[in-house]
């Protein structure tokens, strides 16, 4: 990927949601929603606190996060959809064995 977040932004691709209910019913894409749960693809070095030394990132690449409904910035890159988003946008990390169990 040819794109690096600046400072405590975050680069995410949705996790898109099934196409069915538990019941069997198949959600046409006029009502499904945007999924607020994403996977990590890049992040920034961190911000700076008032001294000048960076803050550490809480994720990195790979994690399985969820935001708000109305987070972050939506950008094309690579000529895939993606979002970019401030670290305080996220809402959370998925623990590894919950998501995959939601898979």
């Amino acid at each position: 990927m040819a794109f690096t977040p600046l400072h405590d932004r975050v680069l995410v691709r949705r996790i898109e949601s099934d196409e069915k209910t538990k019941g069997g019913l198949i959600i046409p894409d006029s009502a499904k929603e945007k999924p607020a749960e994403g996977e990590v693809i890049a992040v920034g070095a961190g911000a700076k606190d008032d001294d000048g030394d960076r803050i550490a990132m809480d994720v990195k690449a790979g994690d399985r996060i969820l935001f708000g409904k109305w987070s972050g910035t939506e950008v094309t890159v690579d000529g895939e959809e993606l979002l970019i988003m401030k670290e305080s946008d996220i809402l959370g990390i998925m623990d590894k064995s919950s998501a995959a169990a939601a898979a």
